[in-house]
């Protein structure tokens, strides 16, 4: 198995970043692993305690592990945008963006390689096939998808320079004390908890504007524009301001009165340059299942 560290995942401890890709394994069963050379970094043998840097090659082979292939499988796609080069889907709430040691079916990268068979970039391995950028498992939306390695580029050097735009759309908990806030706080892994972000002062920058849409009794609804793409950002950064993403029992919102597949959250728009053009590519979706559902919980109180 070969992954490329991206963006998100620079700055951790190599023990720590396989551990959410080795799922099944304990931190000292890879710790081992790592100690015995069967994880390479850019060729070479690295201690568990080494930090990650972007473009990291990752060498994965495991003497007692059965290889894992990634099956094509006939899941639907909602194709929102399609051209010889790239496509951008909306990904469904529930679903994973690509495979895991744990999870290697039923995932976004399943889909792909059933409709697009090898015509997917592969410069983030073959878990990661077409996946230029991720979505949370429980979070919907629209998401790009590269069908060959200079696509992949060229939109991967887009978001490096923060030219791409990402819209959300979520509800929060509470009422949000600002009508408009830009919300500027590192953020970094969580130490205790791997699988988890946190604000912390040796994180990265991470920048996130919020807008209100509408308040209610005890809710929030808003509008938020990633400048920055960290891991987990927008859940992150309201969290740390006292009020998370609605349903979004990782970070601190616990359940509502309106039962959902966790976090009230959508990226619903996007704003690209078409790969080695200068066309603009503008796309935006409705509220999906979730958001509309709890709209009209919030406003059928409001009446």
């Amino acid at each position: 198995m070969i992954i490329y560290v991206d963006e998100n995942d620079e700055l951790q401890r190599l023990d720590n970043f396989l551990r959410e890709i080795l799922s099944d394994y304990s931190r000292s069963k890879i710790q081992s692993f790592i100690k015995n050379g069967n994880i390479l970094v850019n060729r070479d043998a690295k201690k568990s305690s080494y930090i990650l840097k972007e473009n990291d090659k990752i060498e994965i082979e495991l003497p007692e592990a059965k290889v894992i292939e990634i099956k094509p499988q006939d899941i639907p796609l909602d194709v929102k945008y399609e051209d010889e080069n790239m496509l951008v889907v909306n990904k469904p709430s529930g679903m994973l963006t690509h495979p895991t040691t744990l999870e290697a079916e039923n995932t976004l990268v399943n889909a792909l390689l059933y409709k697009f068979g090898e015509k997917l970039s592969d410069i983030n391995g073959e878990f990661r096939r077409g996946i230029v950028h991720r979505l949370d498992r429980n979070t919907s939306g629209l998401l790009m998808v590269a069908k060959n390695n200079k696509a992949h580029e060229f939109l991967a050097e887009q978001m490096k320079n923060h030219t791409i735009v990402k819209r959300y759309r979520a509800v929060l908990k509470g009422i949000y004390p600002k009508n408009e806030d830009i919300i500027n706080l590192p953020i970094g892994r969580n130490p205790d908890q791997p699988h988890k972000m946190m604000v912390r002062k040796d994180g990265k920058e991470s920048t996130t504007v919020l807008k209100v849409i509408k308040h209610y009794a005890d809710a929030t609804y808003v509008d938020l524009t990633l400048i920055t793409g960290r891991t987990h950002q927008i859940r992150v950064h309201t969290s740390y301001m006292k009020h998370p993403v609605y349903n979004d029992t990782l970070y601190g919102a616990g359940k509502g009165k309106v039962s959902t597949q966790e976090q009230v959250l959508q990226s619903y728009y996007l704003r690209f340059t078409k790969p080695f053009s200068d066309e603009i590519i503008e796309l935006e979706i409705e509220p999906d299942e979730k958001v509309a559902k709890v709209l009209k919980y919030l406003e059928g109180r409001e009446k």
